[in-house]
């Protein structure tokens, strides 16, 4: 990713900021103070909505460092994260050929790969997962939802280990790719119900809500994360009424506009999907669902993606003004 000043930071986070503190940091910018003071932590929980963002995906980038990440929330005035663990994994000193394979692997060698990750996994220190999320903390960001890849293929062990390192980054969910397959969300579903940490199964535009349905009867702590824009454009039905229904075993919304029948990815407000009125279901209800922000459409010409994911944030601070 494109390395980019304070100041360019400063200012791409302007459109996601209240009036007040718009013109604080506009003052300073205008008047070029050196030593002008940062601004506060960064807050975008508004109305009681948890705004958040799924990182580093939206950032375009995977192999994106912790630090990396903390810097971009910062500067955007995001206080909570959906959160894979490349990077948590990175910090903890992962080999990079476990982590990240090269070239076509015979089923053998990734066999071998997925063992020696595993064992890896059974050594790491659970004080220094603490340190990363303190890093988080003290920037003001916390991590609620963390993504973890691979689940099904996991051992038990290992499982046991995500459920643990989800706890320790402060995590309150865990996120999945919602798989067909019964068994699968069913032993997931177990050590879910072990550990007594949700399980929000993303779903795609083949995703209906019976799918999911399925899912929670086979464990009280299989949940949903409903992409609305996704559920838009593969169901072509608002998810209002699938939210309203099931809202306890929502553990987050990922936020994007998808036209009807399978239709393409857009700018906030410019397509099909009922945003504002998700955001304001959560606000009026009080419910604990982060609204997650997942970055996925063309950056126009003459922007950047730091400048529309602001201008995403912006309009989900609007609808819920």
């Amino acid at each position: 990713m494109k390395s980019q000043t304070r100041r360019e930071f400063a200012k791409l986070s302007l459109a996601a900021l209240p009036a007040a503190g718009f013109l604080s940091i506009m003052s300073r910018l205008n008047a070029a103070e050196p030593a002008a003071k940062p601004p506060g932590k960064p807050n975008s929980k508004v109305a009681g909505v948890q705004l958040g963002i799924n990182v580093p995906y939206s950032f375009g980038s995977p192999l994106m460092s912790g630090d990396e990440i903390l810097k971009n929330c910062v500067a955007l005035g995001i206080s909570g994260v959906e959160l894979r663990t490349q990077p948590v994994e990175a910090f903890l000193g992962v080999p990079a050929e476990l982590a990240n394979p090269k070239g076509n692997l015979t089923k053998d060698a990734a066999a071998a790969i997925a063992g020696q990750l595993a064992q890896w996994r059974k050594s790491v220190s659970m004080d220094r997962v603490k340190e990363f999320r303190q890093k988080y903390e003290s920037a003001g960001v916390l991590i609620e939802i963390v993504k973890i890849d691979g689940l099904y293929k996991m051992t038990d062990d290992e499982l046991d280990y995500a459920f643990a390192l989800t706890k320790a980054l402060g995590g309150r969910a865990i996120s999945s790719e919602i798989s067909h397959q019964d068994d699968d969300l069913k032993r997931l579903g177990s050590f879910a119900d072990k550990h007594q940490i949700m399980v929000g199964y993303h779903g795609h535009t083949t995703t209906t809500p019976a799918h999911w349905e399925k899912a929670f009867s086979f464990a009280k702590f299989n949940g949903a994360n409903v992409d609305l824009g996704h559920f838009v454009a593969g169901n072509n039905l608002s998810p209002v009424p699938f939210i309203k229904q099931h809202h306890d075993r929502i553990t987050h919304v990922h936020l994007k506009d998808r036209k009807l029948n399978n239709g393409p990815n857009t700018p906030f407000g410019e397509a099909d999907t009922p945003i504002a009125e998700v955001l304001r279901l959560i606000r009026d209800n009080h419910w604990n669902i982060q609204a997650t922000i997942e970055f996925e459409y063309a950056v126009p010409a003459g922007s950047t993606r730091m400048a529309e994911i602001a201008r995403a944030l912006k309009f989900c601070r609007d609808a819920l003004a």
